[in-house]
């Protein structure tokens, strides 16, 4: 490689020839408050003419290798200078940058809340350039997604297209930071692996080796975390940050900064094309829906939905946790030869006048239809298969409300008696563990995607004998008999509970769950997830006003759960498990009436789910026969 000066253009500093006719210029990006933000440009030549460009913004290094850019199951993963070039030779240049505080930039990093301004004046700097033509797209995976939100609510007039892959925030309140009030741990675990890249851990190898010396998973046992004693104390923007987030518990004006809060601020979007993309088990589920949603709606320009069976960003493989999907599930030589391929053709749709009509507007894998049987790997086989269609939910699906009953049977018919109800009593300091679920960034305490509902010595406060999770005295397990004929399930999942507690507060949890009959590899059958939510009672009036419950007294509370895609068989169960915790993916709620991120006290409450004529507590699927 041959490194020549570059005449000045804006704060562009270097070339660097990569070979291949692709260049690499160093960029000095400033903004608004005077920090400066590094970042590379790819480009045919030493003195690039206009074109379009691409800008994708990371605090992962913006010349670093991420498993989330694969792009096909057969290759390795590519670099970013291979990525880049493949735009560059599709006649595009390529901007990637680091985020405030991350990489070369300069700085401190705040996770997520910088990201607008940041971008925004990124944005215009690019389109000033001469190399640039006044458009430029914006494309990525996961906090690079979010990133493009964050950008887009400050109503940047270059932005020309945006691809979100996995993440981009309607409400950081709803899902990805907290869920129904209650605070997601994921966001734990990313501060912690992340402070310990962060430029002080770098500078300071006592620093480094704290981190090397500490056991997170020890950490989870005395949570909450306090100001100084958390393994992220030396590191201490980024415990104040985490800390930060964790005790804003009410929904105010924290949780509606345009970059966490894009359904304020849609009406600030730029009205430009947008892919919006996720998968299954994926925490950004219901954000990407949502997104492409209110897009549709409040735009003209067209938008695009993706949905893989994937965990996050896992799109070229055909598993999630211990479920293969079968061949069709890779989105590589299904949806499109490649990922490279796949974007390319999108912007040279939506910014060359390329051929819109022949990219579906809603593609999404239908799980669902394998034999059940265990595979080489030792997976057990669902299947699946990709359908297309203008619309979310699919065409065809209707809302339809599957009742509890105190029997333990879920069923369509709506319960006739009166005062009848499940009660357990709840103990914070044994929660339910997380067996699989939408998690990301969650090791080594916990990983996502389908597992069979029996704990083992891999799940975080799983303990021997390992029986089912629905074997536990407090969870309330709800299921159909066999269906008789296939059943399709595609859409929102809500339940609809009738509650009352002894505690102020308390929480409720809700899971689905795909029944498996037994099999020769599965005598015992295998009860896969597929899609959860929760919610915390001191929230029933709303969000923003907590208001303890009156112990005895009845309540009406909905739990949204991310939307899912799944064909129960002939012969499988719908079930649906209702419990109080899910833990680690989220905090434990005390029962104390106290914010959890710095009680430190824990009681039992005993809690109901009404079950009776007057009390009819449902779960919301969308449904049609299956084929």
């Amino acid at each position: 490689m041959s490194t020549t000066p570059m005449a000045p253009t804006g704060r562009t500093e270097a070339a660097e020839h990569l070979g291949g006719g692709v260049w690499r210029h160093l960029l000095r990006v400033p903004v608004r408050d005077g920090v400066v933000l590094a970042a590379d440009l790819y480009a045919p030549e030493e003195r690039p003419g206009p074109r379009p460009v691409i800008l994708e913004r990371t605090p992962y290094g913006r010349r670093d290798i991420r498993e989330s850019d694969r792009c096909r199951h057969d290759e390795p993963v590519p670099t970013p200078e291979e990525t880049s070039a493949f735009f560059v030779r599709a006649g595009y240049h390529v901007v990637r940058q680091d985020c405030r505080g991350r990489g070369d930039s300069g700085g401190t990093f705040v996770k997520y809340l910088g990201e607008g301004p940041d971008g925004a004046d990124t944005l215009e700097w690019i389109a000033a350039q001469p190399w640039c033509d006044g458009r430029v797209a914006m494309m990525g995976v996961s906090y690079s997604a979010h990133a493009q939100t964050a950008a887009a609510a400050e109503s940047p007039a270059p932005l020309a297209a945006m691809f979100m892959d996995s993440g981009g925030f309607a409400s950081a309140y709803e899902a990805g930071m907290r869920m129904g009030g209650a605070f997601e741990l994921k966001q734990v675990t990313w501060a912690f692996r992340h402070g310990e890249e962060s430029p002080e851990a770098e500078r300071d190898p006592l620093v480094r080796k704290a981190f090397a010396g500490t056991d997170l998973r020890d950490w989870f046992t005395v949570l909450p975390w306090r100001t100084g004693v958390s393994p992220l104390s030396q590191v201490g923007h980024y415990e104040r940050y985490l800390l930060d987030q964790w005790r804003h518990d009410t929904f105010g004006d924290y949780w509606r900064q345009p970059a966490i809060y894009g359904r304020g601020h849609y009406d600030r979007f730029p009205d430009v094309p947008t892919l919006h993309m996720a998968s299954w088990y994926d925490p950004y589920v219901r954000s990407t829906i949502e997104n492409f949603t209110a897009m549709g709606r409040l735009k003209t320009s067209p938008a695009y939905l993706v949905m893989g069976p994937w965990t996050h960003g896992a799109r070229c493989v055909t598993f999630a946790g211990d479920v293969d999907f079968g061949p069709a599930a890779t989105f590589s030589d299904n949806v499109d030869t490649s990922y490279l391929t796949f974007r390319q053709r999108w912007f040279d749709a939506v910014l060359r006048g390329g051929d819109l009509g022949a990219i579906p507007r809603v593609r999404y894998f239908l799980m669902g239809g394998g034999d059940g049987r265990r595979d080489a790997a030792g997976r057990m086989r669902h299947g699946g298969r990709w359908h297309t269609d203008t619309r979310w939910p699919p065409s065809g699906t209707r809302e339809t409300a599957f009742y509890c009953h105190t029997s333990g049977e879920l069923s369509r018919e709506r319960p006739t008696g009166r005062d009848a109800w499940v009660e357990y009593d709840f103990d914070p300091g044994d929660p339910v563990p997380t067996l699989g679920g939408q998690v990301t960034s969650g090791e080594p305490v916990m990983v996502g995607g389908a597992f069979d509902q029996v704990p083992d010595e891999r799940f975080y406060g799983a303990r021997e004998p390992y029986l089912p999770v629905n074997a536990r005295p407090d969870v309330i397990s709800l299921v159909t008999p066999p269906l008789d004929e296939p059943l399709e399930v595609a859409g929102p999942v809500t339940a609809r509970l009738f509650i009352s507690s002894t505690a102020p507060d308390t929480d409720f949890t809700v899971k689905l769950v795909d029944v498996h009959p037994p099999n020769e590899d599965y005598p015992h059958g295998f009860a896969m997830n597929l899609t959860e939510g929760i919610f915390r009672c001191r929230f029933h009036a709303s969000f923003e006003r907590p208001e303890p419950l009156v112990a005895g007294e009845v309540y009406e509370i909905e739990i949204p759960a991310p939307d899912t895609a799944n064909r129960f068989g002939a012969g499988h169960r719908l079930r649906v498990d209702i419990s109080s915790s899910n833990f680690p993916r989220f905090d434990v709620n005390s029962n104390t009436g106290a914010p959890e991120a710095v009680t430190r006290r824990k009681v039992v409450a005993t809690n109901r789910v009404h079950m009776d004529a007057g009390h009819p507590s449902a779960v919301l699927l969308w449904t049609r026969p299956g084929a």
